[in-house]
């Protein structure tokens, strides 16, 4: 069994979000869950399925002209202007693909952090749940960076939440959307993000007893893919809640 690395792509909020989906919907294989890094070809915010859009309005940066879209997966708003944003698809059937979802998060976010430790980020996964110094539950904040909940990975140091997911699952599997937010690993770290890519890719093919190879993309539907960026980037999606 492997791990497919796919190729690296940029693309507009809308078309990264379509192209997970359709990794999940359309194009998993049995025997191989997939991984793939992703950038950003302007400034964007991602957030999650179920949020309430005037919710999302008030909690944006003002005066930027920012790429907005709803992500297919849940979780709170995502500021991906300094982020290193990856997706993971598992297969229906997969071992960790069955579990349940706070598992799947917590292995996903050791690979994460165990990558980060690779080049001497201190970098550990959250293991318990306080309640916040404002009397509020436990419950995910809105906001994806302004706290950190059970098994996000965490500065050992400081305690600043480096690294958060949101996920989705359905009959074809489960779609991991993760985003490491740079300025939390901390002023004096280099980090060389080229290797870190490589380490969570083979840190990932430990955790899913794969071996992690680089893949060339599926051959995606353009018809398929066009018309799902084009529902992305429209009003109806980005607003119905």
């Amino acid at each position: 069994m492997v791990l497919e690395i796919l190729p690296v792509k940029h693309g507009t909020a809308a078309e990264n979000m379509a192209l997970d989906f359709l990794l999940l919907q359309g194009h998993p294989r049995p025997s191989a869950p997939r991984f793939r890094h992703y950038g950003w070809h302007r400034p964007a915010f991602t957030f999650g399925y179920a949020q309430k859009i005037s919710f999302v309005r008030s909690s944006l940066p003002s005066g930027e002209g920012l790429d907005v879209c709803r992500r297919p997966t849940g979780g709170g708003i995502v500021d991906h202007r300094d982020d290193w944003t990856y997706s993971v698809v598992i297969p229906r059937g997969h071992p960790l693909e069955d579990v349940r979802a706070t598992q799947s998060y917590r292995e996903i976010h050791e690979c994460v952090a165990g990558a980060l430790r690779a080049q001497g980020v201190p970098a550990v996964t959250k293991q318990s749940c306080e309640p916040p110094a404002d009397g509020a539950t436990c419950a995910a904040s809105g906001v994806c960076f302004q706290r950190a909940e059970l098994h996000d990975v965490v500065h050992s140091g400081s305690g600043e939440k480096i690294a958060g997911g949101a996920q989705k699952r359905n009959k074809h599997g489960l779609l991991f959307q993760g985003s490491i937010w740079r300025p939390a690993i901390g002023a004096g770290a280099n980090l060389d993000w080229d290797r870190f890519h490589d380490d969570l890719a083979e840190q990932l093919g430990l955790a899913l007893r794969c071996e992690a190879t680089p893949s060339p993309w599926p051959g995606l539907d353009d018809e398929e893919v066009s018309g799902l960026v084009e529902q992305y980037s429209s009003p109806e999606w980005i607003e119905f809640r």
